[in-house]
């Protein structure tokens, strides 16, 4: 016996073997025999955990929930957030198929070389997980920390301060890598400033390590624009901000998006001193991944 138990020859070349070993039998026969032994084609499957599971991962989960139910029960906004992967923009390839007359499909670049006159498209999304509404901040330069806050602040102001007007504090949920990772100082002194300028309390809960996948915005939100623009090249920065604006479910998603022109710096250092001067809360559970920045000041009202 052989202790291959898997193989990726069709049902008509492994009858074709059995014939040529002196077997007499049909393809349509091999794939009963297959399917009764409880044999099917499969794809592979994303199971297996990169590292050890934090212990608390669960409970993690579960203080989430509690603090985002709160959040709503109270009619404060609740936000997911995250990068959208990087687009080159130009007469590119996009996976994915669309109608066309038949023998004239849309002609595209044999190469993915980045066109330094175009460049990439950085879509940062802000997906409002009461309302089902979604944001898009779409970068040209650098994914950091003072970008993520940015999309998060041109959110709050195009429409976050209008949908809670009596809202006194903001809860923002993310995993725990990338512009966005609860080690990087840069965030929490972005968040800082964006507190000091909106007069908001800024509660801030991260995914676990390893469990990104579970973040809302990735399949309520980013799953959908990219479903919406397959087979579409990304030529220009305006044909992105119409496909993702355009994006819209049978449940009711709602999407917005704008081109952010500005620059954003990286390997931006912040100090101790700096640091020390944040007025940030930590959570008693696990602090590093739940924590506040609370106005340095005084909210005035208009």
């Amino acid at each position: 016996m052989s202790p291959l138990r898997w193989t990726t020859k069709s049902v008509r070349k492994l009858a074709g073997e059995l014939i040529n070993g002196g077997h007499t039998v049909s393809y349509q026969v091999v794939d009963k025999l297959l399917h009764r032994l409880g044999y099917s084609l499969q794809a592979n499957a994303k199971t297996m955990e990169e590292g050890s599971q934090h212990s608390d991962r669960n409970a993690q989960f579960e203080h989430i929930n509690r603090r985002a139910q709160e959040f709503q029960t109270n009619n404060q906004p609740v936000i997911s957030v995250d990068t959208k992967k990087k687009e080159l923009v130009g007469d590119y390839k996009n996976g994915g198929r669309k109608w066309h007359a038949k023998g004239q499909p849309v002609k595209v670049k044999v190469h993915d070389f980045v066109d330094p006159a175009k460049g990439k498209a950085i879509p940062y999304g802000v997906y409002d997980v009461a309302r089902n509404q979604g944001w898009v901040n779409v970068g040209q330069d650098h994914d950091t920390s003072a970008f993520a806050v940015e999309s998060i602040r041109r959110w709050w102001l195009r429409l976050g301060r209008e949908l809670y007007p009596q809202s006194r504090t903001l809860l923002i949920c993310a995993d725990g890598g990338g512009s966005k990772k609860y080690r990087v100082r840069l965030w929490k002194r972005e968040l800082q400033r964006f507190a000091d300028e909106s007069g908001l309390e800024i509660h801030v809960c991260h995914l676990p390590p390893g469990t990104s996948k579970w973040n809302k915005i990735e399949h309520r939100f980013f799953s959908h624009i990219s479903i919406n623009w397959l087979g579409k090249p990304l030529t220009s920065h305006e044909v992105i901000i119409d496909l993702i604006s355009a994006t819209t479910t049978r449940s009711g998603l709602k999407v917005s998006a704008e081109l952010d022109p500005g620059k954003y710096p990286d390997k931006i250092k912040i100090s101790d001193r700096e640091m020390a001067t944040l007025n940030l809360v930590r959570d008693p559970f696990h602090g590093e991944w739940n924590y506040t920045l609370n106005p340095k000041t005084a909210r005035v009202e208009n």
